[in-house]
């Protein structure tokens, strides 16, 4: 193993032991049946001595070591090459979301203050346009002539061919990266990556989901693909969009699947859906992991069907800011699919080792040491908080979201340790295991206590005409009328929706957490997030329903 901390010395590694191994293979030309060929493949030797002559190439144009750099580049032999070129280098790239609001992108982008910027030649139009990271000294183009860059990543390349090992001596505590949040839930944020986060993580997801050298991997989620040469995996780069999940089309997806006997998929459950719906088997799989947000029990149920007996079908639980926290097969999960459909909460597993999981009264402002924090008893629903391996230490240049995301705890040994808090709330029951309640932020205040997003939904979702509902609050906090939202599937007509608020109604005074909810509304389509198309907007909602309930 290499001596060295940092994601990218698996490479070399690899290459010296198996270097003629495929390490990714990316859809290129398609064919008469419009399916794409996969004639793109690099294996490990390549991608180590390519990744080593783009670094030696952006060595030469002062990208080294701690240079801040916008990487704006598709799913794409390129955006891999020149990730690993970077880690190498020790240079820390910035990574945003191209499916975030516009201004928000261009919040991010002068947050980062990037000195180099590379990107498609649609990202460099834009940032011309947009007056996007004009802190950027250095601007190369993936494109074939240098069109609003300096250079192309070609040029690069080929300027540092034949460099010798370009891995950098990086410490665990260096900054490796940036990595924006989605913004769904809140203004994006930064989430200083170090390079111990991203070795903790790779050894904490294969350990947690039994990860096997030499399998075959189906990475929907780009950055999730960067673990594949960490963990001696194969990766097919699907032929689909990365920022529509839902819009993905089922075919080339089995088809990718099918040729090259895939055996472990990771999606968001917006593709867990699509898969769900095509309804073809995928019996080459034997693991299938969602993340982004809580994956649907009929879709839990539906891709169970399609997979062999012996497959495991994981939904993890974190956020960008840590990740893995927690982690449940579906077997267990369908067990608890009862307990959520009477007000539960969404059971999300048991904590990852060494991940210390704990759940605190809830609070909006800051703490600061852990001895400030007070803990829940066991079944005490309170924010969720993580303290391992993987939790972050801070924001880039968001020293106020820092103080609130972040608590200083000190160990019996005299040591500290950052304890990152989720903005989730939940509980731990007496198994150990968590429990999921929703967001803080989307609690609602009534009179008689608070409600919660997760516990409350899916006892409406049972009912067989409702394809999602949104609990929000209506007035001040402390003093918030309980409002439901409700999108109908497509097969309830307009005039069903007074019989189905009547039942809706009935199916409330059932449960303990939503008798008191006597208002439905319905909405013709939730706002939501697209890369998830599972994050429903709530705030959206919220203001809509303020202007329909009387006051």
């Amino acid at each position: 193993m290499s001596p060295f901390h940092n994601i990218a010395a698996a490479l070399p590694d690899m290459a010296a032991r198996e270097p003629d191994r495929i390490a990714m293979r990316c859809p290129g030309s398609r064919g008469a049946d419009g399916l794409a060929r996969y004639d793109i493949e690099l294996t490990y030797a390549q991608l180590d001595a390519r990744s080593d002559a783009i670094a030696a190439g952006l060595a030469l144009r002062g990208i080294q070591r701690g240079t801040r750099t916008v990487v704006m580049v598709r799913p794409s032999p390129e955006f891999f090459l020149l990730m690993f070129a970077l880690f190498k280098a020790g240079a820390v790239p910035v990574l945003v979301d191209p499916g975030i609001d516009r201004r928000a992108l261009t919040q991010c982008l002068d947050e980062a203050a990037p000195d180099a910027f590379i990107g498609i030649p649609l990202a460099h139009v834009a940032r011309r346009v947009l007056g996007w990271s004009k802190s950027a000294r250095v601007r190369i183009t993936t494109g074939a002539r240098a069109w609003l860059a300096d250079d192309t990543l070609a040029r690069v390349e080929a300027e540092g061919a034949g460099a010798a090992a370009q891995l950098a001596h990086t410490q665990p505590d260096d900054l490796a990266a940036i990595l924006f949040t989605s913004g769904s839930t809140g203004v994006p944020k930064g989430v200083a990556y170090r390079h111990r986060h991203f070795v903790a993580q790779a050894a904490m997801l294969r350990d947690a989901l039994g990860i096997r050298d030499g399998e075959v991997d189906f990475p929907t989620f780009p950055p999730f693909a960067l673990f594949g040469p960490a963990l001696g995996l194969t990766s097919i780069i699907p032929d689909m969009d990365a920022t529509r999940p839902a819009k993905a089309d089922p075919r080339r997806l089995h088809a990718a699947i099918e040729r090259f006997g895939v055996q472990q998929l990771f999606g968001s459950p917006a593709l867990m859906r699509v898969l769900a719906d095509y309804g073809a088997p995928l019996p080459t799989l034997r693991r299938i992991t969602s993340a982004g947000a809580p994956v649907p029990a009929d879709v839990v149920a539906r891709m169970r069907e399609l997979l062999s007996d012996d497959a495991d079908f994981y939904t993890p639980y974190g956020a960008t800011e840590c990740l893995p926290v927690a982690v449940i097969e579906s077997r267990e999960l369908q067990q608890t699919r009862s307990a959520t459909e009477n007000g539960a909460g969404t059971c999300v597993g048991r904590a990852v080792p060494p991940n210390d999981v704990r759940i605190i009264q809830i609070d909006d402002g800051p703490i600061a040491r852990w001895s400030d924090a007070r803990l829940m008893p066991v079944l005490g629903v309170g924010e969720i908080t993580v303290a391992g391996p993987t939790a972050t230490d801070s924001y880039f240049r968001r020293d106020a979201s820092t103080a609130l995301a972040k608590i200083r705890e000190t160990l019996p040994d005299g040591s500290e340790r950052i304890v990152h808090r989720m903005g989730d709330v939940g509980y731990l029951d007496a198994d150990g295991r968590l429990w999921f309640c929703g967001r803080k932020t989307h609690r609602v205040e009534t009179p008689n206590g608070p409600l919660y997003t997760e516990q409350v939904e899916p006892v409406f979702n049972t009912h067989p005409r409702v394809n999602r509902s949104a609990l929000v609050g209506v007035g001040v906090a402390g003093a918030q009328a309980p409002v439901l939202c409700v999108e109908l599937d497509r097969r309830a007509a307009d005039a069903d929706w007074l019989r189905i608020e009547a039942e809706l109604g009935e199916i409330g005074r059932g449960h303990v957490h939503t008798a008191g909810i006597t208002t439905f509304l319905r909405h013709p389509a939730f706002p939501v997030d697209i890369r998830h198309n599972a994050k429903i907007g709530r705030e959206k909602l919220a203001a809509w329903a303020a202007k329909k309930v009387k006051p």
